[in-house]
């Protein structure tokens, strides 16, 4: 009887536990599947923004979604997400009770070309794109980890501002962006692309970056808007007036480029990246080219016209010398008097700066001196090779340019390019003349290469304003032959070669082998500058 009750008393036991674990297995299993249904709603949420209604309010206006532009700016399938649940933590002014998922950013990581590129889109359709405390987290985060892998960061800007529901919260978050971009200067590329509004303190932070993209018509960026103006100034002026992209490509030069619609932004921007590298730590990547390295190209020989008072385009120039014909402009419609931008040679990513005869004669001024000086420090620390064409009459005279501060802006060009450690190849075409001449990658600036073409000049002025000076008060006979004199002496880069401020003078039609040549020598050129906290240069 005992051993009778005993089975009996420890198979109830086993039924009693089998039924505990499997009632037990059944709630869990229950409760995990609840978990993953609010974990997906949550993920649906996120991916729906300001929701439908929203999103057709931003497609009417012409623009893509965040999501949108992250998906034509990526290469397919390569975008992975990051902090797709998070949420501000305000409860002022009843925001306890307004929560959309992503909280009006869309942060994550892909890539372009195939390469790791890091990117931040502003959800337009999420509270206005406004920043949080925990919206600026979102994008410091992804800016610090690109600074810590080596790759570039591109931002889709799209925002009311900052979020006056948070108050100081998001005045802080904006500095802390700030300090990312500041940090990451130099260190990785960063592109800003205003798709939409972009004022206030938001301004700086596209400021600091780069390259700065806008959309005609749908993008704007200003400190204050038209309605403090109006209070302030009694001036009236509209959005696109203010800050829209004509006054910024053209004016300000604050803009670097305008796109006619969101896509072809994006695409730009992803032609953009092909030339620069990942990071300060390498290299651009070369890129395969049928383009013969030995081309010559006869056309350049006749280029150039005999009178040197004639313009030419540079950009027919330089086409007819890299890679396939191809190069990236960049600032196309501020200081057209220079020439800026990235293109090929031999396959490999150069930058190209060139003064251009059809605008000014190429004169330098403030705009043009500010425009290249920037994209050559940009270049230098980013490990990419500078080729400059010279065509330059001088520094332009007036009260207008030396009120305005050109001797300021003129030294920032010259200290670019005496800063600047990358290999430097100098063509000078016909002109350069004066402080000018020195200013454009001379020999005397730690040029590598300097060529010359046989229509080269190399002198202190033109030989008319040169014997101005030197024959006052001499007759008009004697001052022809003078000036016939200089021309022989100095319309020609022979003495300038005979003291070896030339490298060699070159036909025009074989100067694309010859700066291939020299770029392929260069590219083990090791060469730095004296220990120092940071440089100090003219602002």
């Amino acid at each position: 009887m005992y051993a009778l009750n005993l089975r009996r008393g420890l198979a109830l036991a086993a039924a009693r536990s089998l039924l505990t674990r499997t009632c037990g297995y059944a709630t869990a299993n229950t409760q995990g599947e609840e978990v993953k249904a609010r974990i997906e709603a949550k993920r649906q949420a996120s991916v729906a923004g300001g929701g439908e209604a929203r999103v057709a309010v931003q497609h009417g206006k012409g623009k893509l979604t965040a999501r949108e532009r992250i998906s034509l700016l990526l290469d397919p399938g390569t975008f992975r997400e990051y902090d797709a649940f998070v949420e501000h933590q305000c409860t002022d002014f009843g925001m306890a009770s307004q929560r959309i998922t992503g909280d009006g950013v869309v942060t994550g990581v892909g890539q372009v070309n195939g390469r790791t590129t890091y990117v931040f889109s502003q959800d337009f359709t999420s509270f206005g794109g406004s920043l949080s405390k925990t919206f600026a987290a979102k994008v410091c985060k992804i800016m610090d980890r690109a600074m810590q892998v080596g790759a570039p960061v591109v931002g889709l800007n799209d925002s009311g501002g900052a979020r006056i529901q948070e108050g100081v919260d998001s005045l802080a978050g904006y500095c802390e962006i700030f300090q990312r971009n500041v940090l990451a200067s130099g260190v990785v590329p960063q592109i800003s692309l205003i798709m939409g509004p972009c004022a206030g303190g938001a301004v700086y932070s596209p400021a600091l970056t780069d390259f700065v993209f806008m959309v005609r018509g749908t993008s704007y960026l200003f400190v204050t808007g038209p309605d403090v103006v109006k209070a302030v100034t009694n001036e009236t002026v509209t959005q696109e007036e203010l800050g829209g992209a004509q006054p910024h490509t053209r004016k300000s030069g604050v803009a670097h480029d305008a796109f006619d619609n969101d896509v072809v932004a994006l695409a730009s921007t992803r032609e953009l990246l092909s030339y620069l590298p990942q990071s300060n730590r390498e290299p651009p990547a070369p890129r395969f080219t049928t383009d013969p390295v030995d081309r010559a190209d006869e056309a350049l020989d006749r280029l150039v016209p005999s009178d040197s008072h004639t313009a030419y385009d540079i950009k027919s120039v330089i086409g007819r010398i890299v890679d396939d014909g191809r190069f990236f402009e960049i600032m196309p419609d501020f200081a057209r008097n220079i020439f800026i931008g990235f293109a090929r040679m031999g396959g490999r990513s150069v930058g190209v700066v060139g003064n251009q005869p059809l605008v000014s004669s190429g004169v330098l001024d403030i705009d043009a001196s500010v425009k290249a000086a920037r994209f050559v420090r940009f270049c230098d620390a980013f490990n990419i090779p500078i080729i400059t064409f010279v065509d330059v009459p001088g520094f332009l005279p007036g009260t207008q340019q030396e009120h305005g501060g050109i001797i300021r802006e003129g030294a920032k060009l010259l200290y670019a390019y005496a800063e600047a450690t990358v290999p430097k190849i100098a063509v000078t075409t016909r002109k350069a003349y004066g402080g000018a001449q020195c200013v454009m990658s001379s020999k005397q600036l730690r040029g590598d290469i300097n060529f010359a073409w046989p229509t080269a000049e190399l002198a202190v002025m033109g030989a008319k304003g040169a014997v101005e000076i030197l024959w006052r008060k001499g007759d008009p006979a004697g001052r022809k032959a003078a000036e016939e004199e200089y021309n022989r002496l100095f319309a020609n880069p022979l003495p300038a070669a005979q003291r070896g401020y030339l490298d060699d003078i070159i036909a025009p039609s074989t100067t694309r082998r010859r700066i291939i040549e020299e770029l392929e020598i260069l590219q083990h050129k090791k060469l730095s500058n004296p220990l120092k906290k940071h440089d100090n240069m003219p602002l």
